[in-house]
């Protein structure tokens, strides 16, 4: 277990899915967790309730990331409370499909905006204060859709793939500041979205994962850890595959 003792980390869209277990483990590796989400207030609360364990460590955050003003409104208050920070899990993402034939401008640039904006407006701020601190960890949580793209997802697809060509750029700006920017790009994980799917699309997908299951959020957590440990220090500019081979 790596221990995050003493240190804050911020996960977007972090009370529910793959965000969920990122958080759990950093919790559980004794760091003082932020997690931000938009709108289920329900999920919120339900998360909040299930780790009471260490409530003295558990910040929950709601705000819009593709909102500029949102964004720098909450990194103030990080400063201002805790003083900064040393993780980003930029993770907050959404999924608005449809052939591009059929697709509506409202579904693209939504899309747009909360997958690739808003990891650019969490990663501007973020750099701003890790700068500061001259140390710091920024994993971006993208997807195999954006290397080989999926019918019906071409403005997800787009978005995964901006994020991995902010990171490497980022990467090469910071690199020499304490900080490093990583993605981590699950493949089909078992949360919410895979197991409310019919059955024929869930065996269609599996049929194309050479280890023929699909992996678990906790797998996608482990990999968010190292690469925000210090045992990570010269993994930058990277993106790690956690996919089971796709």
């Amino acid at each position: 277990m790596i221990d995050f003792g003493g240190q804050t980390a911020i996960i977007t869209g972090g009370t529910r899915g793959i965000g969920r277990a990122i958080a759990k483990s950093f919790l559980d590796s004794g760091a003082r967790v932020i997690c931000t989400y938009t709108s289920d207030d329900a999920t919120a609360e339900r998360f909040r309730e299930e780790h009471s364990q260490a409530v003295d460590r558990i910040d929950v955050q709601k705000f819009d990331v593709a909102s500029y003003e949102e964004v720098e409104k909450f990194y103030k208050y990080i400063d201002g409370k805790y003083g900064g920070f040393e993780v980003l899990v930029s993770n907050a993402g959404i999924r608005k499909d449809s052939v591009l034939g059929m697709m509506k401008e409202a579904d693209w640039r939504s899309v747009l905006d909360v997958n690739l904006t808003g990891t650019f407006f969490m990663c501007k701020f973020a750099v701003m204060s890790l700068m500061r601190k001259r140390y710091g960890r920024i994993v971006i949580i993208t997807s195999p859709m954006g290397r080989f793209g999926w019918e019906g997802q071409s403005n997800y697809a787009a978005s995964k793939a901006g994020q991995v060509g902010l990171m490497r750029s980022l990467a090469r700006e910071v690199g020499t500041r304490g900080i490093t920017v990583n993605c981590v790009s699950p493949g089909f994980i078992g949360t919410e979205f895979i197991n409310d799917l019919p059955e024929k699309l869930r065996d269609s997908y599996l049929s194309q994962i050479p280890m023929k299951r699909f992996g678990k959020a906790e797998e996608v957590a482990s990999c968010v850890l190292f690469l925000a440990s210090q045992d990570a220090s010269y993994v930058h500019g990277t993106v790690l595959e956690v996919s089971g081979g796709l």
